[in-house]
């Protein structure tokens, strides 16, 4: 039997293409307002997984697991921190019998979203009690058999360097951290000041293997082509987008999403011309932005 190809030797290749919103998806899916969601990797299954089989039959090499909020830490807010660790592995186990059952080879991404607090001296956890938190999830996410350790939608360094370190220390074969960056007058920063050279600066000696964007405030998919250009000024390793589907808005009761799937593939090739080697899609993409998203990459 061959070895299967890792993730980073893939990305020597050709660029990837990943999976798009989550949260909207189980909405979709009925769970209820304030529901978690991570807790559907146990309690509803067959729901999550028929979300990221669509994904992968509209075309995504990549598929990030449900875990966006699955720390010990998170989950204790609705009830369920002592189940850390089954639902991350859960989430892996579903992420990876998506492409089974599509019969198709691809890379899952474990999901470690913010921890929903902050760090001393801001608040009251400590770096080492976030070390704690994250190597659960994370151990659950790799032995769940995720390829990646995914620190997403970041906004500070020293949070994001505990996750780093926290997914070294675990064995994941690849890092990854993504910011989630706000338009301001000189260009792009997150809400706690951090911009793309500053987060290479921070983390690069750490171990990143990708660097990303996703997420963030009064950005579009162009402005995503700036961010990936900003990172690639700053560093030659991979870099992933995920844009938000535009900025929401209120109409009839329900969060709408603006950037339809015609335009946002428009620019797809654009982000990778920039120096994207992931692009997939955040908050408000569906199945049918990352179908056609896989139209302009076959197309290119």
């Amino acid at each position: 039997m061959n070895q299967r190809v890792t993730l980073l030797e893939a990305l020597q290749k050709r660029v990837l293409l990943s999976d798009g919103a989550m949260g909207t998806q189980l909405q979709l899916a009925g769970i209820e307002a304030g529901g978690c969601g991570e807790y559907w990797n146990l309690a509803e299954p067959e729901k999550v997984l028929a979300i990221q089989r669509a994904y992968v039959q509209a075309g995504s090499d990549c598929l990030i697991t449900n875990t966006f909020g699955a720390s010990r830490y998170t989950l204790a807010r609705h009830g369920h921190g002592e189940r850390a660790y089954a639902i991350n592995k859960a989430a892996a186990q579903l992420a990876r019998q998506a492409f089974e059952a599509c019969g198709r080879e691809g890379w899952v991404l474990g999901d470690v979203g913010p921890f929903g607090g902050f760090l001393e001296p801001l608040g009251e956890v400590t770096a080492d009690e976030l070390f704690a938190i994250l190597s659960e999830q994370m151990r659950g996410l790799l032995d769940g058999g995720a390829d990646a350790i995914l620190c997403e939608t970041q906004t500070a360094l020293d949070e994001a360097a505990v996750g780093v370190r926290a997914a070294k220390a675990a064995g994941a074969p690849c890092v990854i951290a993504s910011f989630a960056f706000d338009k301001v007058a000189d260009g792009y920063r997150t809400m706690m000041g951090v911009a793309p050279a500053d987060v290479v600066a921070g983390l690069a000696e750490l171990g990143v293997d990708i660097f990303a964007a996703n997420c963030g405030t009064g950005v579009e998919i162009t402005d995503y082509v700036n961010i990936v250009r900003s990172y690639r000024a700053a560093t030659d390793r991979p870099i992933m987008a995920q844009p938000n589907a535009g900025q929401p808005s209120m109409k009839a009761g329900r969060v709408i999403y603006l950037e339809d799937p015609d335009k946002m593939a428009s620019h797809v090739r654009d982000l990778a011309a920039a120096g994207a080697s992931i692009i997939g899609g955040c908050c408000g993409t569906t199945p049918e932005h990352i179908r056609l998203f896989r139209q302009q990459f076959n197309a290119g």
